[in-house]
Parts: C-alpha cells; sequence; structure tokens
C-alpha cells in the first residue's frame, strides 16, 4: 500500500520538526514551512521510511501531518 504524506496548511505553524526528523523528504523554506524534497504537493512515503514518517505524525506540535493511501 503506497501512502503519501499530507501537510494541513492551515494547522502548519512551520516548527520544522518534520523537516529534521524525515529529511528524506521534506525540507524547510525560509520561514520554516515544510517543502517536499520532490516538488510533489503531497511526497510518496517509501516503504523503507514508514517509520519514520509516523513517528513524524505523531510528533508534530499542531497536528498538521498525516498519512494517506496513494
Amino acid at each position: 500500500m503506497s501512502q503519501r504524506l499530507h501537510i494541513d496548511w492551515t494547522r502548519c505553524d512551520g516548527h520544522g520538526s518534520c523537516a529534521e526528523l524525515l529529511p528524506e523528504l521534506l525540507t524547510t523554506d525560509e520561514w520554516g514551512f515544510p517543502v517536499s524534497t520532490s516538488g510533489e504537493k503531497e511526497p510518496t512515503v517509501p516503504a523503507s521510511l514508514t517509520g519514520y514518517a509516523e513517528r513524524a505524525v505523531k510528533v508534530c506540535p499542531l497536528h498538521a501531518l498525516t498519512l494517506v493511501r496513494a
């Protein structure tokens, strides 16, 4: 099952913890908001990174991240 990482921009305040925990998929812009390293709006999460993506979702302070089926 393929998954994508969804960022709820109405919740995100640019803490940047998601990019620190998941640098393979996310980086931050100049204001600290997450940006996909692939340029996708909702980056595809490889199976090898699922555990890391789940952790990033869990620790997001504003619950702005979710994993969705692709």
